[in-house]
């Protein structure tokens, strides 16, 4: 099942690619991450990454992803919002302003653990 994780806040194309290269540098990750851009409109070369795709798997897959995302988030500046849905729908947003880092890790694990389970 793919998790989609998208960025908001901030200098998105640039939180994105931090966080794209973040999460390949998770060797239990490693192979699981796409970048997703939108198709190309009517006279525009192409769109930049809006979102990222991470195929969970059997593992601790769903842990590795929550926890890693959890300490990405805490090492950004404030406005930097993640949004992680999955193939359900299930959505939870977390924000790197006022982050209590004893709550962020609960709420992405709760999405994902529904994804995975």
């Amino acid at each position: 099942m793919d998790v989609q994780i998208r960025l908001s806040g901030g200098d998105k194309i640039t939180e994105t690619a931090a966080l794209w290269q973040w999460l390949r540098g998770e060797r239990q990750l490693a192979g699981r991450i796409r970048a997703v851009t939108p198709p190309p409109g009517e006279g525009e070369l192409g769109g930049a990454v809006e979102v990222l795709s991470v195929a969970l798997g059997s593992g601790g897959t769903a842990a590795v992803l929550a926890g890693s995302l959890s300490t990405w988030l805490q090492s950004r500046r404030s406005g930097v919002k993640i949004t992680v849905t999955g193939p359900d729908g299930t959505t939870t947003t977390v924000e790197a302003d006022n982050l209590k880092p004893d709550e962020v890790l609960p709420l992405i694990t709760r999405v994902l653990s529904r994804e995975n389970g």
